[in-house]
C-alpha cells in the first residue's frame, strides 16, 4: 500500500484551517508537502507485512559453531529508533531497543537487526506490538524461537500532553522460545545488557 501523499496534504491543509489560521501564509504555503513528505519517510514501515521486511532483511550467514552451542546468545542493543504512538500520533523518542536471539545454524547480518527495528518503527505503532513484530521477523530469518526484545523509550502523548510527566520512560519486554521459559537463560541475558 502506497502512501497518498495527495490526500496526506489535502487533509493537512484542512487541519491548519480548522486550527484558525491561514494556509495560505508564507510561513505555512509549503508545509502540507512538507508534512506529506515526512510523513512518506517516517511512516514507510506501513507499506510493508513483517512477512516483506523478514524478506528485505534477511541476510544470513551459515556459521557451523551454533550447532554445538545451544545457550549461546547474540545481543545487538542500543539501536536508537523512534516511532508514532497510534493512538494520539505522538513521537514515541529516546527508544534504545535491545535484540537478542540464540543461533541455530544461521547467524543474521548485525546492520539487519537494526534495519528490521527501524522498519518496524516506521508505522503508527505500540511499543509493545513493535517489540513483537521485531520478534517475529528476527524469528522468521533466524530460524531460531529463542528471541527476546527490550524496548525503552519515551511518549511525548505522557511528557508532553496529558499528565505532562518529562523524564517518563516505558520498558516492554518480548520473550520468545526458552527466553520465556527457561529463567537461566532469561536471567543469563538481562545480566548481559546490565
Amino acid at each position: 500500500m502506497a502512501i497518498d501523499k495527495e490526500a496526506i496534504k489535502e487533509h493537512v491543509r484542512g487541519i491548519l484551517i480548522a486550527l484558525g489560521d491561514d494556509p495560505d501564509r508564507e510561513g505555512l504555503k509549503e508545509t502540507p508537502d512538507r508534512v506529506a513528505r515526512m510523513y512518506e519517510e517516517v511512516f514507510e514501515g506501513m507499506n510493508y507485512t513483517n512477512d516483506e521486511i523478514a524478506e528485505m532483511f534477511g541476510k544470513t550467514f551459515f556459521e557451523e559453531a551454533t550447532q554445538k552451542e545451544k545457550d549461546d546468545i547474540v545481543i545487538v542493543k542500543d539501536i536508537d529508533i523512534f516511532s508514532y504512538c497510534e493512538h494520539h500520533m505522538a513521537l514515541m523518542y529516546d527508544m534504545k531497543v535491545t535484540v537478542a536471539y540464540t543461533p541455530v545454524d544461521r547467524v543474521i547480518g548485525l546492520s539487519k537487526i537494526a534495519r528490521i527495528s527501524d522498519m518496524v518503527a516506521k508505522r503508527l505503532q505500540l511499543q509493545e506490538r513493535i517489540g513483537s513484530d521485531i520478534a517475529q521477523i528476527i524469528s522468521k530469518v533466524t530460524g531460531s524461537d529463542d528471541v527476546a526484545v527490550i524496548i525503552e523509550g519515551c511518549h511525548s502523548c505522557m511528557t508532553a500532553r496529558g499528565i505532562k510527566r518529562p523524564g517518563t520512560k516505558t520498558v516492554t519486554t518480548t520473550f520468545r522460545g526458552r527466553f520465556q521459559s527457561d529463567p537461566v537463560l532469561q536471567n543469563k541475558l538481562l545480566m548481559m545488557i546490565k
